[in-house]
């Protein structure tokens, strides 16, 4: 019995591993759009398609939740979503949103700027490189370029 001991650590520590990585991934969003808006419903289809339960909200006002979660001005894009403890602005790629999740840095959250083509919810090609930012307290730096 003892010969096995080393191999039950081992997928002991790889099982309790990948329930850490999952349990950083929040489960539940609420995303805030125009109630006409058919690109942030699909952002939401393909967000629950990787399991997370999604609130749709589309009897707001967007300018003020953009304002309350302190998007900073000119950066915003068709949909707001809170996450967890994050703001995810727009159309951003989900391993943007993976990595925002693994690295958990100190910030209000993330953003992609306008509705750029290829993105989650945006069906057509890639046309160019996305600038995804992160931002704090209204200020904008960069986060990551897909």
């Amino acid at each position: 019995m003892n010969r096995f001991a080393p191999t039950l650590f081992f997928s002991t520590a790889l099982l309790l591993g990948a329930g850490t990585t999952q349990a950083a991934s929040p489960t539940e969003a609420t995303l805030y759009k125009n109630p006409q808006c058919g690109c942030c419903d699909e952002y939401a289809r393909q967000l629950e398609e990787r399991g997370v339960s999604v609130t749709i909200v589309d009897d707001v006002e967007l300018g003020k939740v953009k304002e309350r979660v302190g998007l900073p001005y000119g950066l915003g894009a068709c949909h707001t979503i809170e996450m967890g403890e994050y703001v995810i602005e727009g159309h951003v790629p989900f391993v943007a949103v993976e990595k925002l999740f693994e690295e958990r840095p100190d910030t209000d959250g993330i953003g992609l700027a306008g509705m750029p083509i290829g993105t989650p919810g945006m069906p057509g090609p890639k046309q160019e490189d996305w600038n995804i930012y992160q931002f704090r307290n209204g200020e904008a730096t960069p986060f990551m370029t897909l």
